[in-house]
């Protein structure tokens, strides 16, 4: 909902904005706004006690002078009337809009109790309960202060975003101006891609908003380190804040923020130039500051900021470490043996070349409390790095493997049998030096708390490797081994009889070797535990797998069979299913799917929450259109 309805709920009065430029010129960051059922003015004559006065006696409000207007507006019940008054011309809107809080008159009460609000509910400014998003063209200056305006009365503007701008009457400080002065409640602000914002319109949020919680600046050029320290003196409320790609931002602001905001729990700094190691040490050898969450991403740092880090990081439960050039070995290794970061449970790393198995090591014995763990494009991670790393970090529950391509089969595995009692799930994506050899099974014990396993994209991985999962893992529940061409039903078939759990979520997606043999084994083995099955891309898959699941499987509420060999018989079957409670259904690209299968997909609408029928050539646009109007209560893509 934009700022024009928030004032003006009946809309403009021609069905489209631009068609006003035809009655109305235009000016340079102009928008023109009408309100609902305006009276037409009154031309001739009129009477008045009497007298007869001509049109040219009358004295326009609109001659009178900013001081005088002010007076008036100010005076004005919160509501309607405010709202209609800012509806007469852009003038009154700037007017209104930049009317504070404190020179509101305290005596005026609202007169209207059938409006539905309360008399302490029309506050000025309210609690904060709205959110409004500009994005592109219709991020204008007029725009942000009819919004300031609007929802004044309407329990006060808590969330804003501004997104792009537009070209000819960009958001300005004039725009953050009026936000300021009108809406005092305002707890988060986002401001995404908007070079002609400067220091001048944060300083007036940080004057005007001091309840301001969240923060997030994305490639704003022009804001510097002064606005910074402007919130960070006047928003003591502040707990996230995220900065990306906002050059003139550095150590100086970070250092405000550290000293001033004991709030902040929450911070991300990403491709920040004036960023240096004495930012991140000042923000965090704060004494005041117990950070929880804290992501650094393409910054110069060096191991001097890990080294801070790892000694005062005390309260930090979530760490992201993304392409730090600068950063070396030592610096991982001191943060590791800083003691600080006793209470992280989460750690990502990528694109680091101090991310090497010494350094891992050291951060794994250093975080007695790790949870979770992200690795991506560590290049000089190798096998006995991997396994020393999760030797060390005994509490670890999930790990993912991101393009680590000097991470075999060898450190894989060797993690499967050195994990010890708690991990639970384990991710392979994109990682090329997994290759499918034999591996000996004697006197191993299976990995008992493995629940979910996920190999995406790991071309060499075949049936071999899946064969010696199958007998470690068996108790698994979840399993993605997707875009995997060398998997054949031989190899998947081991797995699906060794496991002991039952399945519930099996995404098979891109596996084009595999077969309704496969589909068979799974309905019959998992059929009253599985939940969820993808299929996508599995093209010998056909009408005999729907079959099997829609006797087999009961509680299956999610199934995508896209670009498989099925057929309108197929989905007939589905639909004559007795207990089947299928809630989202996928055959895009499916072409053997006709118009003969409406009444079947009319039948499955009963429980249909999603249907997805892209791409399927032989369903008319015709049997679309009625299926939209059939099944009126699920989302169909077509």
């Amino acid at each position: 909902m934009m700022g024009g309805a928030d004032f003006c709920p009946g809309g403009s009065i021609f069905a489209d904005d631009e068609d006003a430029s035809f009655f109305l010129p235009r000016g340079h960051q102009v928008d023109v706004y009408f309100p609902t059922r305006k009276r037409s003015r009154i031309n001739a004559p009129f009477v008045f006690s009497g007298e007869l006065f001509d049109q040219k006696h009358k004295t326009s409000f609109e001659s009178l002078p900013d001081e005088c207007l002010f007076e008036i507006f100010r005076r004005l019940p919160e509501g309607e009337d405010r709202s209609a008054c800012a509806c007469v011309s852009k003038r009154c809107l700037t007017l209104l809009s930049n009317i504070c809080k404190n020179e509101i008159c305290s005596n005026i009460k609202n007169i209207r109790p059938e409006n539905g609000f309360s008399e302490k509910g029309h506050e000025f400014g309210g609690e904060g309960y709205l959110s409004r998003s500009l994005e592109g063209k219709k991020a204008t200056d007029v725009r942000l202060a009819a919004i300031s305006v609007g929802t004044a009365s309407r329990g006060g503007l808590g969330k804003l975003s501004i997104r792009g701008s537009n070209s000819d009457r960009g958001v300005t400080n004039l725009g953050l101006k009026a936000v300021a002065h009108g809406c005092p409640s305002l707890k988060t602000l986002s401001i995404w891609n908007v070079a002609t914002i400067g220091d001048g319109g944060l300083i007036e949020i940080a004057s005007g908003c001091q309840q301001l919680e969240k923060l997030d600046l994305c490639k704003c050029p022009t804001i510097s380190d002064k606005a910074l320290i402007a919130v960070a003196k006047n928003c003591p409320n502040l707990a996230e804040l995220l900065l990306e790609s906002c050059p003139n931002i550095g150590n100086e602001g970070l250092e405000a923020i550290g000293k001033c905001c004991s709030n902040l729990r929450s911070i991300s700094i990403k491709d920040c130039t004036s960023v240096s190691d004495q930012g991140i040490a000042s923000l965090f050898s704060s004494a005041s500051l117990s950070l929880t969450k804290v992501k650094l991403q393409a910054l110069t740092v060096s191991d001097l900021s890990l080294a801070v880090i790892g000694h005062y990081g005390k309260a930090v439960t979530d760490l992201v470490l993304n392409f730090l050039p600068n950063v070396s070995e030592r610096g991982f290794w001191v943060m590791g043996n800083g003691n600080g970061l006793q209470k992280l449970k989460s750690l990502t790393v990528a694109s680091c070349q101090g991310a090497t198995d010494i350094g891992l090591e050291a951060v794994g014995k250093g975080c007695p409390n790790m949870k979770s763990a992200h690795l991506r494009k560590c290049v000089f991670l190798s096998d006995n790095g991997l396994v020393s790393f999760t030797k060390a970090a005994v509490t670890l529950e999930s790990l993912q493997l991101e393009e680590c391509h000097s991470v075999t089969q060898n450190g894989f595995f060797g993690v499967l049998f050195n994990c010890g009692a708690n991990l639970k799930a384990i991710s392979l994506v994109s990682c090329f030096g997994i290759k499918d050899m034999n591996l000996s099974l004697s006197s191993i014990s299976p990995c008992e708390s493995l629940r979910s396993l996920s190999i995406c994209n790991c071309p060499s991985f075949g049936n071999t490797t899946l064969y010696v999962l199958g007998k470690l893992c068996p108790q698994l529940q979840y399993i993605e081994l997707t875009g995997l061409e060398g998997l054949t039903d031989d190899g998947f078939l081991p797995l699906l009889k060794s496991s002991k759990a039952g399945l519930v979520k099996v995404n098979l997606s891109g596996c084009v070797n595999l077969t309704d043999k496969l589909v068979l084994c799974l309905a019959n083995l998992h059929g009253w535990t599985l939940e969820t099955l993808n299929l996508d891309g599995c093209k010998n898959i056909t009408d005999s797998s729907l079959m099997a699941i829609s006797e087999n499987c009961p509680f299956l509420c999610d199934l995508d069979v896209s670009k498989c060999a099925i057929t309108d018989s197929g989905i007939a079957v589905l639909a004559d299913a007795e207990q089947f409670n299928l809630q989202v259904l996928s055959i895009s690209g499916c072409t053997l799917v006709s118009d003969w299968s409406l009444p079947a997909l009319r039948k499955l609408g009963h429980t249909l929450l999603g249907l997805n029928i892209q791409h399927c050539n032989a369903i008319s646009s015709s049997t679309i259109d009625m299926l939209l109007e059939l099944l009126w209560r699920c989302k169909i893509l077509s």
